[in-house]
């Protein structure tokens, strides 16, 4: 399934890839309002929660929506133990500096290319040159501290980043990949770029843009077909 952005930005579109759910990140008034009347109703105890809940959903829509994210998906995949593990798919748009987002996308993907990163890569991907970038990091965990304790809860993630971009656009386009299993990098390094394959500045719905063809088995466009596989 193919989406495109909103009309206040350009024009793009992009893969989800399978097991990933949209957040709303533009709910309409009306279901805010619903959604508040409901909370409002419920009993104390679970009132509580729900407004914590509420409230922590309220604050993730305007952070995302002040760093101009356009979609923000939820991931769920079985992991090797036979649990759940989660991820975080964002998709944003960045204004390129001096307003010509090639020439800054080349110029990244030099860096990476001479970089001794290994966590940094140029693209090449069928909208144009690109770059990856990945790192492991410790960050803030969700959760309560342990009682006494003011120091938050923290774990380790793996991100992974890809930026892109294309003709009629002078913003730089970024995917973002995020997840706390660590173990996962890999495959969900493969999603990332499974994502990255299929970005197009054209309707693939149209048919002088292909859009009714099927990625070539074994490349990184086929691979958010079969998310681990």
């Amino acid at each position: 399934m193919t989406e495109p952005v909103g009309e206040r930005e350009p024009a793009f579109w992009y893969a989800i890839p399978h097991g990933y759910l949209q957040m709303d990140l533009d709910p309409p008034v009306e279901r805010i309002e619903a959604l508040v009347r409901q909370v409002l109703s419920l009993p104390e105890e679970m009132r509580l929660r729900a407004e914590e809940v509420l409230r922590f959903y309220a604050g993730v829509v305007i952070s995302l929506n002040a760093r101009r994210v356009q979609a923000c998906l939820i991931g769920s995949h079985p992991d090797d133990a036979g649990g759940i593990a989660f991820s975080v798919l964002t998709v944003s748009t960045v204004p390129a500096s001096g307003g010509n987002a090639k020439l800054v996308i080349a110029s990244l993907a030099g860096t990476a290319a001479d970089s001794a990163d290994e966590g940094m890569r140029p693209l090449e991907l069928p909208c144009g040159t690109g770059f990856l970038a990945e790192k492991k990091v410790v960050t803030t965990a969700p959760g309560r501290s342990a009682e006494g304790s003011d120091t938050p809860l923290e774990g380790r993630v793996w991100q992974g980043t890809v930026a892109v971009t294309g003709s009629g656009t002078s913003d730089i386009i970024m995917i973002q990949m995020v997840t706390a299993a660590v173990e996962l990098a890999d495959d969900y390094r493969d999603i990332l770029l499974g994502v990255a394959h299929t970005v197009a500045f054209t309707d693939p719905s149209l048919p002088a843009a292909g859009g009714h063809e099927l990625p070539e088995p074994g490349t990184a466009a086929a691979t958010i077909r079969n998310d681990f596989g």
